[in-house]
């Protein structure tokens, strides 16, 4: 039975899982876990996140060139990914390009000639969102006015802002381009408080929830492994911030996912159509 719960952004083809995606994303449904979105993060992994997705039923996936993964990337990437993407959208289960963006975190990445390559595969990813059709999955690290400068000059049919963690005006620019923001095991934190006040404050129509296991470990597991598994009790967290029920939380934000991913809706869909007979 598919769940209440959508997990928009879960690395599940991570070496951390080893081999036992399948059986975690299993689990996840078992607790209500409807749909789990699977972002690449580097060409080398484009084959495998599409074939975890059509191994198990409430998987999706996504492919891009993840910022972290920009040193090592070549120009001749973008074409694999653009060539990639022309030959997976005749399948129903790529929703999205990502993961992308930005990251001036990570010291490494912030040196002038990183920053100027990392600039330069966000915006070609864009373009190849944008010429697609395809919304994007956005990684913003330490970068969110620098993500939507790129994003005003490439229009692209909206998509997430993973693991926001801006401010209002920011907040609001994203909802405004069409975006949702993707919230996670940082809400958990009693001491993350000006993100547990967007979270309890912004529209729940602009809010979509996500695990980005195995990273971002909710309070109660950090540091350990994180897992899909945990959405659930992420998402009620939500809910007690915001003062609403847990069931309305899980079937707006799951509504959410499939209005910024369309071909996700899409696929939701034909999952509940009756076999012909």
């Amino acid at each position: 039975m598919t769940g209440m719960w959508t997990d928009s952004h879960c690395h599940l083809d991570a070496p951390e899982f080893g081999a036992d995606g399948g059986s975690i994303a299993q689990r996840a449904a078992q607790l209500g876990v409807g749909w789990i979105v699977i972002p690449a993060v580097a060409t080398a992994n484009f084959a495998a996140v599409a074939a975890l997705a059509h191994r198990q039923s409430n998987c999706a996936y996504a492919l891009g060139i993840h910022p972290i993964f920009v040193p090592q990337a070549q120009e001749s990437d973008l074409a694999v990914l653009r060539q990639s993407v022309a030959a997976a959208m005749a399948d129903s289960r790529l929703v999205a390009i990502g993961e992308i963006g930005l990251d001036f975190f990570v010291p490494e990445l912030k040196a002038a000639a990183m920053a100027e390559k990392q600039t330069h595969f966000y915006r070609e990813q864009l373009k190849i969102a944008r010429d697609f059709g395809l919304p994007v999955l956005l990684h913003a690290r330490r970068a969110q006015d620098l993500i939507l400068k790129q994003l005003r000059a490439i229009s692209v049919p909206g998509g997430i802002a993973h693991a926001f963690n801006g401010s209002l005006q920011q907040a609001q620019a994203f909802i405004d381009l069409g975006f949702k923001l993707g919230f996670g095991g940082a809400l958990t934190f009693p001491r993350a408080l000006q993100l547990r006040r967007l979270a309890a404050n912004l529209p729940l129509e602009a809010i979509v929830l996500e695990t980005d296991a195995p990273d971002m470990a909710p309070v109660w597991l950090h540091p350990a492994r994180n897992s899909p598994q945990q959405l659930p009790r992420i998402g009620q967290l939500l809910a007690e911030l915001r003062g609403q029920a847990a069931s309305d939380v899980a079937r707006i934000t799951s509504a959410n996912v499939l209005a910024v991913l369309p071909r996700l809706a899409h696929l939701a869909g034909a999952a509940h159509l009756p076999e012909s007979l």
